[in-house]
């Protein structure tokens, strides 16, 4: 089924769906959003696709028109496609910089140069893809996504944030097993060492 956004495209809903799967590739317990109403809230914005325009859960800004997703991913992702359903009116952000591996951001650091930026049409459907710079966002372990709303809004809200890439195990875990592995064996030898001193005196 094709629908229409505020853009003025056409899309089809169907091969899209299948496409923006990244969520499951979210550490969804270490994502971070700064400036939520409700803690926690930001991370259930991360949903699939057939779930992305139920408006039970959603993330309010607090205390001004802002929110930034600090989102870490369980590998390395290659990211070919963005799609945002904001609130309604002046609720609905204006726009979003994407920042690559940069962890634990705050709105101190957003004054740096973003990998990208886009500004942000009303897109009730789900089906507008913003799509970023794959050169730029080719081995993106960590994705920070800074929302920003227009001068007359003093909070925006979203539903819905989907994400479309390809995804590869990531290297740091081959690092921690070698070094568990390490481990034993160092005690191990010294734990032989005391036995044989054991056995020369005996």
């Amino acid at each position: 089924m094709a629908h229409q956004c505020g853009c003025g495209g056409a899309h089809n809903e169907g091969e899209l769906g299948v496409q923006y799967n990244l969520y499951e590739k979210i550490d969804i317990e270490n994502v971070e959003c700064l400036n939520e109403c409700e803690e926690a809230s930001g991370a259930t914005v991360f949903k699939p696709w057939e779930k992305r325009l139920d408006k039970n859960k959603y993330v309010e800004s607090d205390v001004d028109n802002e929110l930034l997703f600090n989102i870490p991913f369980t590998g390395n992702i290659k990211l070919k496609g963005l799609i945002v359903i904001g609130g309604e009116d002046d609720f609905h952000p204006n726009k979003v910089k994407l920042y690559k591996n940069r962890p634990h951001m705050t709105f101190d650091n957003t004054a740096v140069e973003p990998e990208q930026e886009f500004e942000l049409c009303v897109d009730t459907h789900g089906v507008h893809e913003y799509s970023p710079k794959v050169v730029k966002f080719s081995s993106v372990h960590h994705l920070s996504l800074h929302f920003t709303g227009t001068e007359r809004s003093e909070k925006i809200k979203i539903y819905y944030i989907g994400l479309k890439g390809e995804w590869s195990p990531g290297h740091q875990h081959g690092v921690t097993i070698c070094t568990y592995e390490l481990r034993p064996m160092v005690s191990d030898h010294k734990q032989n060492d005391h036995e044989d001193i054991d056995r020369a005196i005996s």
